[in-house]
């Protein structure tokens, strides 16, 4: 995830801000409306009711509207209220924003507030991931697939200040269509299946904690709900009195279909701790290994002995989405590996991805044989392949 720039903040041309969208967004940020001209100007305040007042036009319409709005957002630019950059951010690039309250105690030092924000974003960072997660694909327990496309889609997100670790914004770009092809994933994506694996969790946790059953977690993760989605709560509900997540819409594009125009924020607490972590401990235990036949190179081998069975790390080229697999091989198969290394040849190899390992680990590997590729290929991938290394004795 990005944090916007320090620097001062440059509004967007004034032509393409939709008066609406503006005081959308400032009541959205705690501004009030206080009087104005109605049918042509409102007039809003921060949310301290002190510092400058802006001029909002309702109409572009009204005559005098290009000039009330470049004068409203010059006045944005230059306001000390931590609101306005947020208000900025959001015209310059329509995006959704979730924002998250973490209840802690003010930070007694300074080391202290920034371990607070620390936590704040590596917690909301991990939500965020597991909301890119379900996106791509409903598991209980998702481990290493998937994470990649996971990833990718938070690059283009924008992360506002975390004072105190208290509180964190964060804009997700609802124009940005994440990586090209048929993997990709928006943040308007990421950010519906967040909001629905969070209610489907809060749903799952009431019902637990009332009747002492979890079949309503069994069922949830077709909902979204996953290990990563419940670590994530945990880590940032432990050490707190409570969490609460709100997701507002971009007010320039609409709603999605199917959910509320303004969303309930979920909301978490240490009683919820326990149904928690016992449904990802489930999640982990339950989810099946997945047969798989990739095709990778070979990064790392290692062996005890110079002869017997050995293990390989290889590069996941094709067959599994995940990025690297660890590999048990007999001797025989060793030696395959061990030639296809030499030469830059990919093996392709058919197994189990382990679940318990986080899907990184293949198991009963068979019919290891290498693939053979063309010669720039074959080049192309001694050349990705120069930091791979023999370890006959270290451990990977």
């Amino acid at each position: 995830m990005h944090r916007p720039a320090d620097g001062p903040l440059r509004h967007p041309a004034r032509e393409r801000v939709d008066p609406f969208v503006l005081g959308a967004l400032l009541a959205r940020h705690g501004w009030r409306r206080r009087g104005g001209e109605a049918g042509r100007y409102g007039r809003w305040t921060p949310p301290d009711g002190t510092g400058t007042s802006l001029l909002v036009p309702e109409s572009p319409a009204f005559p005098d509207s290009a000039d009330l709005l470049a004068e409203a957002l010059t006045a944005l630019e230059r306001s000390p209220v931590p609101s306005a950059r947020d208000v900025l951010v959001s015209l310059r690039t329509p995006s959704d924003e979730v924002r998250w309250r973490r209840e802690v105690a003010e930070p007694a030092a300074p080391a202290a507030a920034w371990t607070a924000q620390e936590r704040l974003r590596a917690g909301a960072r991990a939500m965020l991931l597991a909301g890119a997660l379900a996106a791509h694909g409903h598991a209980g327990h998702h481990g290493a697939r998937r994470r990649r496309q996971a990833e990718t889609a938070l690059d283009p997100l924008l992360v506002g200040p975390a004072p105190g670790g208290r509180e964190l914004t964060v804009f997700l770009p609802v124009g940005t269509p994440g990586p090209a092809g048929p993997d990709a994933i928006g943040g308007r994506r990421v950010a519906t299946a967040l909001l629905r694996a969070l209610q489907a969790t809060r749903d799952a946790t009431d019902y637990q904690r009332a009747t002492g059953r979890t079949e309503a977690f069994d069922a949830a993760p077709e909902a979204g709900v996953c290990r990563e989605l419940t670590e994530a709560i945990t880590a940032l509900v432990r050490g707190s009195q409570g969490i609460r997540v709100t997701l507002d819409w971009a007010p320039a594009v609409p709603p999605p279909q199917g959910f509320a125009a303004r969303p309930e924020p979920v909301e978490f607490s240490p009683g919820d701790l326990p149904a928690l972590r016992a449904a990802g401990a489930r999640y982990v235990r339950d989810e099946p290994s997945v047969p798989v036949r990739l095709t990778g190179t070979v990064v790392r081998m290692r062996r005890e002995a110079p002869g017997g069975t050995g293990v390989v790390r290889l590069r996941v080229l094709a067959g599994a989405d995940v990025a690297q697999v660890r590999v048990a091989l007999d001797e025989d198969d060793y030696r395959i590996a061990g030639h296809a290394h030499l030469v830059g040849l990919p093996l392709r190899v058919s197994g189990r991805l382990e679940s318990r390992g986080g899907f990184r680990r293949l198991t009963g590997a068979s019919d290891v044989v290498p693939v053979h590729v063309d010669e720039a290929e074959r080049d192309r991938l001694l050349k990705s392949l120069h930091v791979a290394s023999f370890e006959e004795t270290r451990d990977d």
